[in-house]
């Protein structure tokens, strides 16, 4: 049955109002704060084209500081999660899609439970883990001889229980994504592969990865958007410490708000926070394409 354009017009509308009223507009706004000296109950304070703009570039005031912090930070945590949340999340999959069907709609569940759970819920577990005094983490190292370590205030430390907090909270929306791209693997050419004797790494490089090259890169993508949305994990685990070494670019956003009360200016963070994601994304793609 064909539809005819004004159906399919009719049918793409709610989505087009959703696009236009949520996305667009408060992009637009958020735009056109950033051009003004604007606070939350002044309201706006005049024009000031892009003076906010070069505060936060000019290096050595505040603003820029902070900015450079948060955006530093930021990409440390980009640099140390997107790796062990796509390759573990991949090994996971693998491992589930070897076992008896009759056992893969429980594993999968196990695994993807934890990405239901609140952020703060997730925190809140995690904090109490790895608190220096009377955590979890510290009283079985203690146990053990190992002795306690103060992993929430000594760097690399306080990265490294934030990494495990995020991977064991998300890794299951990566990983039922994989399980769905390995369920349209045809299983004939792993049938025939078996016959001409590959091993399991000649199967998987030669099979299995192409096959799922598409997914793979999709999901190394949102990852990277995920990771620069950083914010509850170290908000509630760390509270940006030790020494603001875990306070992302969102969390210096939300206090240009909401502690000076500076909204123009966290606008202009926020579009030049968006300009380095659509670069690093743009870049990873373009580099895909090269390599194909």
């Amino acid at each position: 049955m064909r539809i005819s354009k004004t159906w399919s017009f009719i049918l793409f509308l709610p989505f087009l109002i959703c696009f236009v009223l949520f996305l667009v507009v408060p992009f637009a706004y958020g735009l056109y704060i950033s051009f003004h000296q604007w606070s939350i109950f002044g309201g706006n304070g005049g024009f000031v084209g892009f003076d906010n703009y070069v505060s936060i570039l000019t290096p050595g005031n505040v603003y820029s500081n902070a900015f450079y912090n948060g955006l530093k930070n930021t990409l440390i945590f980009v640099a140390i999660s997107v790796i062990p949340l796509v390759v573990i999340s991949l090994a996971l999959a693998l491992v589930i899609d070897s076992i008896p069907d009759k056992l893969k709609v429980f594993y999968r569940t196990i695994f993807f439970i934890s990405y239901a759970v609140s952020v703060t819920a997730v925190s809140a577990i995690f904090k109490w883990l790895f608190t220096g005094n009377g955590g979890y983490v510290n009283n079985v190292m203690n146990t053990f001889g190992l002795g306690a370590l103060n992993w929430l205030n000594d760097q690399p430390l306080a990265w490294i229980a934030i990494l495990i907090a995020t991977v064991w909270w998300t890794i299951g929306f990566n990983m039922i994504l994989f399980i769905n791209a390995l369920d349209e693997v045809d299983r004939n050419l792993y049938e025939a592969a078996s016959l001409d004797g590959a091993n399991w790494w000649q199967r998987f490089s030669n099979i299995t990865f192409p096959s799922i090259k598409g997914v793979f890169v999709f999901l190394t993508i949102i990852t990277v958007i995920a990771s620069f949305n950083l914010y509850g994990q170290t908000l509630l685990i760390t509270a940006g410490g030790p020494s603001q070494s875990t306070t992302s670019l969102i969390m210096v956003i939300q206090q240009m708000v909401f502690n000076q009360n500076n909204l123009g200016m966290a606008s202009a963070m926020s579009m030049l926070m968006g300009l380095v994601m659509v670069l690093i994304v743009a870049a990873q793609y373009f580099y895909t394409l090269r390599k194909d």
